[in-house]
């Protein structure tokens, strides 16, 4: 499985800034990664063309880490774009342009958190597919 995060926006806040950083470094021994920043929303699809793609939003389908794994297994060999929109969200054609459409959780975070939470859990997922214990039930 190739790995793609495409984010509105460079994180600017330094501990989103150094998470990302470490969780892509950590990843990268799993799965190939690739972490995209743009400008505007309207490059979001333009840099997911050719992969499944997963929107995260707060309308999104809630996952616990085992449906999160299931999920990316049922994916594998494939190539997976995750879509983060910038303060304002995502507009209705991202939403529908989307394979699925994903909820990190049902409160509303703030966008380079959310890239933060996604980023973990991809680490979290892909250390259990390859049978380590980082999860603890």
């Amino acid at each position: 499985m190739r790995l793609r995060v495409v984010a509105v926006g460079k994180p600017r806040l330094a501990y989103a800034r150094l998470g990302v950083e470490e969780y892509a470094k950590r990843i990268g021994r799993y799965a190939p990664l690739e972490v995209l920043f743009v400008k505007g929303e309207e490059d979001l699809l333009a840099k997911a063309e050719g992969h499944r793609k997963v929107v995260l939003d707060e309308k999104g389908k809630l996952l616990t880490t085992e449906g999160f794994l299931r999920l990316l297994q049922g994916w594998e060999g494939e190539r997976v774009a995750f879509l983060l929109g910038g303060a304002e969200g995502h507009s209705e054609a991202v939403r529908k342009a989307g394979d699925l459409l994903l909820s990190l959780s049902p409160l509303t975070l703030q966008h380079e958190l959310a890239l933060l939470v996604l980023m973990e859990q991809l680490y979290r997922v892909l250390t259990l597919r390859a049978g380590h214990p980082y999860h603890r039930p």
